[in-house]
């Protein structure tokens, strides 16, 4: 297998990204990921696919292990990752079709477990992965998603024809039930730019690992609240998904070749000190 450094991590109806791959299957300290990884190469390079609902997306976003997703991705040696998901647009101009790249998050889950530090030592099972850090550790989330990550997808969805959103706030819902209008509108009135329900534990849990971690919101409709409407549908997600999956993936691939094999990012330095990797 070739060296694996980066990871994609797909959402709706991004359950096949590589062709040729070879499947691992994976258990963590942490239970099971949702589905087998799929390590496959992308212009010469080790990439490693995992859907993050499984296969078939039985997994609903509240009932995600993305403790044991983000552990199984470290295992396995990867470094950067990739998180393409579908999400409802906030503001009108907004509209399905849009490819949104946030710079900050907002959590609205409940009782979703966000740490791997629980004031134990971390097993350290697997290559390079962070051992030995005791007690509390607190890692710096004041810029969740990796500024790297966020340059390479920019202009990998520029150069297939996107004119993508650069910057703005993902909200995450606790789902798997949409917004109500009201809450909607109070999310929009904040000034927070789409919503989605499966950003949060994930990005606070490739920072505890150290890893290069960057999100691209496909908008797949307006949520509730924005316009007029019957409100939004689960078909109706899967639908405009499927519309752009071809062009998401070209982008994907083009920002997977355009990411450096170095890191100099804060990210990757982000448990030094604390007595881990």
């Amino acid at each position: 297998m070739t060296e694996i450094k980066w990871g994609v991590i797909g959402g709706s109806g991004l359950y096949e990204l590589l062709d040729d791959v070879e499947e691992v299957k994976i258990s963590t300290p942490f239970g099971e990921p949702s589905d087998s990884l799929f390590a496959g190469e992308v212009g010469g390079r080790g990439v490693v696919f995992l859907p993050r609902h499984g296969r078939g997306h039985r997994v609903p976003p509240h009932r995600i292990n993305y403790r044991a997703n983000l552990w199984a991705l470290r295992s396995l040696g990867v470094e950067r990752v990739l998180a393409p998901s579908a999400v409802g647009g906030l503001r009108a101009e907004y509209g399905p079709g849009t490819l949104l790249v946030p710079d900050q998050f907002v959590d609205r889950t409940s009782g979703r477990v966000q740490t791997f530090y629980d004031g134990e030592s971390l097993p350290g099972e697997g290559p390079d992965l962070p051992g030995g850090a005791e007690g509390v550790v607190h890692v710096s989330l004041a810029d969740p998603y990796c500024p790297d990550g966020r340059e390479a997808a920019l202009a990998a969805a520029r150069a297939h024809g996107w004119e993508p959103v650069d910057g703005g706030t993902l909200v995450v819902i606790e789902g798997p039930r949409f917004s109500t209008r009201a809450e909607s509108r109070w999310f929009a009135e904040n000034g927070w730019s789409v919503v989605g329900m499966t950003g949060h534990p994930e990005a606070v849990l490739a920072r505890e690992l150290a890893l290069c971690y960057t999100p691209l919101c496909l908008v797949t409709d307006l949520d509730a609240g924005v316009e007029r409407g019957d409100g939004v549908t689960m078909a109706e997600v899967f639908a405009e998904f499927s519309r752009n999956v071809d062009r998401l993936r070209s982008v994907l691939f083009t920002a997977l070749e355009r990411l450096s094999t170095r890191r100099d990012c804060a990210c990757s330095r982000v448990l030094d000190g604390m007595g881990a990797a």
